[in-house]
């Protein structure tokens, strides 16, 4: 009876954390490149009573065992990084990204940071960084007297000033990938980092080794989907219930062996 208690108590941690990550989700709706993510659970550990093959006499043995289980736990966060929807900003500076990669930018300890969020713009040198004054990497610095900005799905910047008729390039875009995004570091401001799990990063050219393409004046929405939230906070929030249930049901229970002796 106390090991169902235990179970449930287990069950009830279980769905709230569950709950924390929808939570997460459903607050990051509207943020540029943010990826959803989905709580993984895993079985506790088991008693075994009876194991499955032990002999119950001379010639025959047990078909099935007798295991009871503990519960369940959180064994990971996964994050999914399935492209979002692209919104048309009509920001010159604005990137992003068909497919597979990231963005670098160069943080102020001098280490390289990853992102999905395309929403660049220029400092007063003319450098492009992203909101927080993160340096792209490689730097791309921007002519004052640039009259327009044009940015090719390969990532080739040009530009054109008032005294040319040809545009001119400046600079070149690379992305990053990784063979295991889901085990990137989360900085929290639309970063990332890698990790022994992610891998190194392996940068390349727009639209080849398998990267994405860079598409200006857009930004990638969030992958969250609203309705899937809903409908896994209501299922979290069935199971918290049924959890917390079963606490009351082996509560009664105990109270009618006790109440024997009366």
């Amino acid at each position: 009876m106390m090991r169902s208690m235990w179970s449930a108590a287990a069950g009830m941690a279980v769905q709230g954390m569950n709950m924390d990550v929808i939570a997460n989700n459903i607050a990051n709706v509207n943020t540029t490149g943010f990826k959803k993510a989905s709580a993984e659970f895993q079985d506790l550990l088991y008693q075994t009573i009876n194991l499955a093959g032990t002999s119950s006499s001379n010639n025959t043995s047990l078909p099935t065992g007798l295991q009871l289980g503990h519960g369940a736990k959180v064994q990971s966060v996964t994050r999914q990084y399935t492209t979002g929807n692209f919104k048309t900003t009509g920001g010159r500076f604005d990137m992003a990204i068909q497919g597979d990669g990231f963005f670098q930018v160069l943080q102020a300890d001098g280490s390289n940071a990853y992102t999905r969020d395309g929403a660049f713009a220029v400092d007063q040198n003319g450098t492009l960084v992203n909101a927080n004054g993160n340096s792209l990497v490689p730097q791309i610095t921007v002519p004052q007297d640039a009259l327009s900005v044009t940015i090719a799905q390969d990532g080739t910047i040009s530009v054109t000033r008032s005294a040319q008729t040809q545009p001119e390039v400046i600079g070149q875009l690379t992305l990053v990938n990784f063979i295991n995004p889901a085990g990137l570091n989360l900085l929290g401001g639309n970063l990332v980092q890698p990790t022994l799990a992610s891998g190194d990063p392996i940068e390349g050219t727009p639209g080849l080794s398998g990267l994405g393409t860079i598409r200006q004046g857009f930004l990638e929405a969030s992958n969250v989907d609203l309705a899937e939230e809903m409908v896994n906070m209501i299922v979290g929030q069935r199971a918290y219930e049924a959890n917390s249930k079963t606490i009351q049901t082996a509560d009664s229970m105990l109270s009618l062996v006790n109440s024997l002796k009366r």
